[in-house]
């Protein structure tokens, strides 16, 4: 595939934003900055930031087994699939495809960047429907974003599914796995170099922890990384989430806590298949538990007046009356156990009806 071929010619032409820290190698002996209108005066945060990240790239470079090259640093995910609209989307002309229920960011950046969305729907069993999304492509489609582990289902989609869409699109596919660290299944990093049209976003924001730092990660082909990276603010990963996320990579406190969010799951899951007024429980890969219930407004304002904050997906197509439940530690998991418990199942409501008069009309005829 020619990645020429779907860039915007406006981007094609553009000359990237030269930042001071970009226009001089690093030094490894003491230098005097004076080239970036800084405040000279030493306290931690009066420089820029790398506007390569390259220190952060390397570390996530190393836990992934994947060149830097191929990694591009966004301030939270949001910003990165942003990047690709930008990049590779003509307003009012292309669009893209996503798949409801999903993650409802794709659209809202395709409204902003003036792009239409094409919905298709995931099947019963929240897999895509690869025929009917292939079928909705035109040639101005330029994108189809997978989620997977989706949001908010919580399933994966099969890899046959991912791999028949990769291999009869011609545009790119961006693969979301902000979940994977909590799913059995591998990530498609490895996959990376074989399907030139593969995106794949992560983020820090859940499995890591750090989602108040604001990190996305986007994996791709040199030739996709070098278009983004020239349309990317300069400094777009601030100093102290830098720092504070190179520090917390190094330690390794990662898959202790995957392992406590999946057994406290694990004890959801057991107390929510008691819950009479749950209707079903879906798969899950993600540190989430998506669940059918009897009324999901009425079961939401009981968790909210007992000071638990859940979500109402019902807005959601194929989720209706469905709430998700994010895992939380264990005394927050004890305490939805034992609203679970508390709770009755709703009883029917029943209409009553006024009784109807039994009199006969007197009247009186007249001539």
């Amino acid at each position: 595939m020619n990645i020429e071929l779907l860039i915007r010619e406006n981007v094609k032409k553009l000359s990237p934003y030269s930042s001071a820290r970009d226009e001089f190698e690093q030094f490894t002996k003491p230098m005097i900055y004076l080239d970036a209108n800084e405040n000279p005066f030493t306290n931690g945060m009066n420089r820029y930031p790398d506007p390569q990240q390259k220190e952060l790239k390397a570390i996530i470079a190393d836990r992934n087994n994947v060149s830097k090259d191929k990694i591009l640093l966004g301030n939270g995910s949001d910003e990165v699939l942003d990047l690709i609209f930008r990049a590779f989307c003509e307003p009012n002309r292309d669009n893209i495809i996503t798949l409801p229920p999903t993650y409802g960011m794709y659209g809202v950046l395709a409204n902003i960047n003036a792009i239409e969305n094409r919905e298709v729907l995931l099947n019963r069993e929240f897999q895509p429907n690869v025929d009917a999304i292939l079928n909705s492509v035109d040639a101005n489609t330029k994108i189809i974003f997978l989620c997977s582990p989706n949001n908010p289902t919580g399933n994966s989609f099969s890899d046959e599914s991912i791999i028949k869409v990769l291999n009869n699109f011609n545009g790119l596919v961006v693969l979301d796995e902000a979940y994977i660290d909590f799913s059995s299944n591998k990530s498609w990093l490895n996959e990376l170099n074989d399907f030139p049209n593969l995106i794949i976003t992560q983020t820090l924001s859940k499995a890591y922890a750090m989602a108040g730092l604001r990190i996305g990660i986007l994996y791709a082909s040199k030739p996709i990384i070098s278009v983004l990276s020239k349309i990317k603010p300069p400094y777009n990963v601030n100093i102290l989430s830098q720092e504070t996320a190179e520090k917390k990579l190094s330690q390794s406190t990662l898959k202790a806590q995957v392992r406590k969010i999946l057994v406290e799951k694990e004890k959801l899951i057991v107390a929510l298949k008691s819950t009479k007024f749950i209707e079903k429980i879906f798969p899950s890969d993600a540190n989430f538990i998506l669940i059918k219930v009897d009324d999901a407004n009425y079961r939401y304002q009981q968790f909210l007046d007992n000071g638990v904050v859940v979500r109402n997906r019902s807005n959601q197509p194929l989720c209706e009356n469905c709430l998700r439940i994010t895992i939380g530690n264990k005394e927050e998991n004890e305490r939805v156990i034992e609203l679970l418990k508390s709770f009755k199942k709703r009883k029917k409501s029943v209409i009553h009806r006024p009784r109807r008069n039994n009199y006969k009309r007197n009247y009186r005829r007249t001539n």
